[in-house]
């Protein structure tokens, strides 16, 4: 554990930083989705062709959003060095893996859109080559009809003038397959994929036990605490841009600004663990439960009649 005093000032000097970079980056990674919005399609060779005719706004789109995660080193620092100093079963030798995280996310990105624009390239150019033949495509989609419908499968693919749906279905099934040559023979697609999945792993990592530490110390409530290492687990399946409301809330609470103040461990400088849901039911019990009621005042002798008591005797002398 660390003084009190220089955690507070430490912390005084870094949170209003640490969460105005978080909205900055917030910010860049909406704007960088925004841009790129333009390149999508409902196969890989659709992907690739809007990619080729838009790949600039791929490019600024990946710029942005890979700003956008390096940004996010700060909260998670600033997070981890609050739980470490209020704990010292918090290992800070894992500080490593929350910086590295979010810049390899940011590495990914760029390197991603580097190699998305060449394989679009390569791909417009007719310089990819399909592995999958003519009758391997024909019958996979012979497969895929008999699957649904006949209406969705002309809906799904969509033929044109003078063509049948299936023999739509096969000319993309050996384009998708192009697609995905092109995209697998691009130069930066090993070290885009290799970045990416260290940045999804280390960024689980690096959630779950930040939030895990924080909750515990009494710096974000259970809620928050539980989502964040709900999300973390949830980049592994790709769902990243799910972490902005985390990060939201982070902003927030960093600053100053979360609705009801930040959690009393801030400005203790020390741990205040949220009590357990057993504590929580004894404390309301204690609180509900009514004052002692006085003990009814003892009678002489033993007597439980009595002043009645009393008159009875006398009406027997009488």
């Amino acid at each position: 554990m660390q003084d009190r005093d220089r955690i507070l000032e430490r912390e005084g000097r870094w949170l209003v930083p640490a969460g105005l970079a978080t909205l900055a980056a917030i910010v860049l990674l909406v704007a960088g989705a925004v841009v790129s919005a333009p390149v999508h399609g409902d196969g890989k060779a659709e992907i690739l062709q809007t990619a080729h005719e838009h790949s600039s706004a791929l490019v600024i789109g990946g710029v942005l959003q890979a700003i956008g995660f390096a940004l996010l080193v700060a909260p998670l620092v600033v997070l981890f060095r609050a739980a470490q100093a209020r704990s010292n079963r918090v290992r800070g030798q894992l500080i490593g893996l929350v910086v590295a995280a979010p810049l390899f996310f940011a590495a990914a990105t760029v390197l991603n859109a580097a190699a998305t624009t060449d394989a679009a390239d390569q791909f417009v150019a007719g310089a990819a080559q399909s592995t999958l033949t003519q009758p391997e495509a024909a019958q996979e989609c012979r497969s895929d009809l008999q699957d649904t419908d006949a209406k969705s499968f002309a809906e799904e693919f969509e033929p044109a003038k003078g063509e049948t749906a299936l023999a739509a279905c096969e000319d993309r099934k050996v384009e998708d397959d192009e697609a995905t040559n092109a995209i697998g023979d691009a130069s930066l697609e090993g070290a885009a994929s290799g970045f990416g999945i260290g940045g999804r792993f280390g960024l689980a990592v690096a959630l779950l036990y930040t939030g895990l530490w924080a909750m515990r110390v009494g710096l974000l409530t259970r809620f928050w605490g539980s989502l964040g290492m709900a999300l973390g687990v949830a980049t592994l399946l790709g769902l990243v841009l799910f972490l902005v409301i985390w990060f939201i809330y982070v902003a927030l609470l960093l600053i100053g600004r979360v609705p009801g103040g930040r959690p009393p461990a801030w400005a203790a400088g020390e741990a205040i663990p949220w009590p357990t849901p057993g504590e929580k039911a004894a404390a309301s019990l204690e609180a509900t439960e009514p004052p002692d009621s006085p003990e009814p005042p003892a009678l002489g002798n033993g007597d439980s009649s009595g002043d009645g008591g009393e008159r009875r005797k006398r009406k027997q002398r009488d």
